[in-house]
């Protein structure tokens, strides 16, 4: 049988933190009965602050029973959680601001390796978004039946702080329409968010946001109640109300 062109599909999906983990899954021609890559990252999210050190150690597994080839991209997100969200890709780290290393190795079925990522830029006066794709790729397959090669990746998000941060959520809520926009210059988790009704009982709860700086997020609310959210911002804790 023929072997099929091997389509690759990206699905991103944003978690509670707002940590977004990329699934990367390859069609392939192969042999009759599913494999997989199982490969793991030991975190998802990495931030750096310029007070703390600029370097962060990620421990990349191989899970499975077969070699694994991994590739590292890192990019740039300009303009992130907007219309005009890009990707852009540098191959000299000084222009990209961030160093991966390495960009590529092969691991073995139980072997682990260490990714190293580090700021290697002055820090900014607005934080700096980056997606780091850690996937293991693969080269041809054959087989007398068809089947499915499953590979799972990652898409690692690194935040750069601001050296000076500035929160600043504002809500506006129009109706049963609740808009939260941030104006400061660090991106903020919004968590805990919910309506209770005047005794302060059976509340509803609320979906949790990464709010990007610039961005708003805007949200049908289930209750005519007042509510709050709870914002974690890279200097601390703080509430909105609305």
């Amino acid at each position: 049988m023929p072997i099929a062109d091997r389509a690759i599909q990206f699905a991103r999906g944003t978690a509670r933190s707002g940590g977004l983990a990329l699934g990367l899954l390859l069609l392939a021609l192969c042999a009759a009965d599913p494999a997989s890559a199982e490969l793991a990252v030991s975190q998802l999210i990495v931030e750096f602050k310029s007070d703390a050190p600029r370097t962060a150690d990620i421990d990349v597994a191989n899970n499975g029973e077969e070699r694994s080839y991994v590739v590292v991209e890192p990019k740039e997100i300009v303009h992130p959680g907007m219309p005009g969200e890009e990707r852009l890709a540098m191959p000299d780290p000084s222009k990209l601001g961030l160093l991966t290393s390495p960009a590529r190795f092969i691991l073995e079925p139980g072997q682990r390796r260490t990714l190293r990522i580090a700021a290697i830029a002055a820090a900014a006066d607005e934080e700096r978004v980056y997606r780091v794709t850690v996937k293991p790729v693969t080269g041809k397959v054959a087989g007398d039946e068809s089947g499915l090669k499953l590979l799972i990746g990652y898409d690692l998000l690194v935040l750069v702080r601001p050296a000076i941060i500035r929160t600043a959520v504002r809500p506006d809520r129009v109706g049963g329409k609740l808009t939260l926009t941030n104006s400061g210059n660090a991106s903020v988790e919004l968590t805990e968010g919910k309506q209770c009704d005047v005794s302060g009982k059976n509340c509803q709860p609320l979906p949790a946001k990464r709010l990007y700086v610039g961005a708003s997020w805007t949200q049908q609310l289930p209750l005519e109640a007042s509510g709050e959210y709870r914002v974690k911002a890279a200097n601390g804790w703080s509430t909105i109300k609305f």
